[in-house]
């Protein structure tokens, strides 16, 4: 139990400091301090992310960096792909899971490493030759909505989902990547938008977990409970450390974790 709940202190403090792609180390933490297959993990991980990431995004509709339209359409997409996951993930050996949750750490690892050397480009749109598909209307504060827009963001959210249901992470890694790339929103309601989606898609994944019976309530409360304890805490430190020395540890901590999970599966 208290195992447990320092595991969960953990994963929120980590998601504090880091963003929204940090739960993805809740799944290892869980495999290697509790002893759980990558079937077993998922759900809790899942579970503890959601919570922390509507946390997160209750901030954001209060100061109003949600857009909570882009966040629906994205999450209805994910909301139907993430059962499929779940479904896939309970059906698939621990072996294979755990060496593709190892190539998608490491994936993250050496993102977050990228982003921790150009710190300052990430509150500016990226300079292209071709706008992206989906432009806020600074005049009205609303996204102007295309075809391509829509499809653009559809996409995003099914594989997210995807891999929600089928890794047990939230999808922050997929889904502030995409708000970046086919969206013209600040960093702030980027990462406010994406934790909006995490904890729709997330409610949904555990809902599906929990009616299947394949949620371990035991473990994931107190887990859960550590980590919005912990988010709150590493909230209130976040503002002193400096950011991309926060991303360059992630990321090392990540390809530590990774090599590790990939050893065991081997």
């Amino acid at each position: 139990m208290t195992v447990v709940l320092l595991l969960g202190l953990t994963v929120g403090v980590i998601l504090a400091l880091t963003g929204a792609g940090g739960g993805i180390l809740a799944v290892p933490l869980l495999v290697f301090g509790v002893g759980l297959s990558m079937a077993e993990a998922g759900p809790i991980g899942l579970l503890a992310v959601g919570l922390a990431a509507t946390l997160g995004a209750v901030m954001g509709l209060k100061n109003g960096t949600v857009r909570y339209k882009a966040a629906l359409l994205v999450a209805g997409a994910g909301i139907v792909c993430s059962p499929l996951g779940l479904w896939l993930a309970q059906r698939t050996p621990n072996r294979p899971l755990t060496i593709m949750f190892a190539f998608v750490l490491m994936y993250v690892a050496f993102r977050v490493y990228r982003r921790s050397l150009t710190p300052s480009t990430e509150s500016k749109t990226p300079v292209t030759s071709k706008p992206p598909p989906c432009l806020l209307d600074v005049n009205r504060g609303k996204i102007n909505w295309t075809g391509p827009c829509a499809w653009a963001l559809t996409v995003s959210g099914i594989v997210a989902g995807g891999l929600s249901g089928l890794l047990g992470v939230g999808g922050g890694f997929v889904m502030v990547p995409a708000l970046q790339r086919y969206t013209n929103l600040t960093a702030q309601s980027v990462l406010a938008t994406s934790l909006a989606v995490i904890a729709l898609v997330s409610i949904s994944g555990v809902a599906a977990s929990s009616a299947a019976g394949h949620l371990q309530w035991a473990v994931a409360l107190p887990f859960s409970i550590g980590a919005l304890v912990g988010m709150v805490c590493g909230r209130l430190i976040a503002a002193r450390l400096a950011g991309p020395h926060l991303q360059k540890g992630f990321a090392a901590v990540s390809m530590v974790v990774a090599v590790a999970l990939l050893v065991k599966a081997i």
